[in-house]
């Protein structure tokens, strides 16, 4: 048992620095102090929604963790309402003092509060770590999250243009092939019909 007790509170503008590190794999990618701007953002548009929250958990006076909550549904099409606990992050040093069972906790006091049935997560498919102990707690694996930069899914999405080379008289592929044969085989009958006529019957 830690002989440190944990606080749990709401996130202010002075947390914003401590956040953009906890976060820095997630947070949008940019020069520090822009980073440090948008939680800065982010923690106000929380502190002013009765439907959102920045929680922080403090270790021996010090942010250990942190979640973002929000009031949401289900999915686009599923309206049952839901608390979505976004990135629930504790630093290295902290993990196993009871931090991240704290963030938990004020997600479903959140939900409690506003008589909602669901806590929904995400945590990485890569960490057994973190996917065991949301396990623990009896959340279950539902959907996994893909991603993809635009531009590779459209190439992906979009067949390859043919290049230069591969086109002839305005077409391509096997339209392409199509032309090339035909054109050897009028100048095999041109260079037949040549040699049949003899010399005095060219211009």
């Amino acid at each position: 048992m830690s002989r440190y007790s944990l606080v749990t509170r709401f996130a202010t503008r002075e947390d914003a620095a401590t956040l953009a590190r906890l976060w820095n794999d997630v947070v949008r990618k940019a020069d520090p102090s822009e980073q440090v701007a948008d939680l800065e953002l982010v923690i106000k548009a929380a502190s002013s929604s009765p439907e959102q929250r920045l929680v922080v958990v403090e270790y021996d006076n010090e942010v250990a963790g942190a979640v973002y909550l929000r009031i949401a549904t289900l999915s686009p099409i599923n309206l049952e309402p839901c608390v979505q606990s976004v990135h629930p992050r504790v630093f290295d040093h902290y993990r196993r003092h009871g931090v991240g069972h704290a963030l938990m906790e004020a997600a479903a006091a959140f939900a409690e509060e506003n008589g909602i049935l669901h806590v929904i997560t995400a945590v990485p498919q890569a960490s057994r770590e973190a996917n065991r102990f949301m396990a623990r707690l009896g959340l279950a694996p539902v959907v996994s999250y893909r991603i993809a930069p635009t531009t590779l899914l459209r190439s992906r999405l979009t067949p390859q243009r043919p290049t230069a080379a591969g086109i002839t008289a305005g077409v391509t592929g096997t339209d392409s092939n199509r032309a090339r044969v035909l054109t050897a085989r009028r100048s095999l009958r041109r260079a037949r019909a040549e040699r049949l006529a003899g010399p005095g019957d060219r211009l």
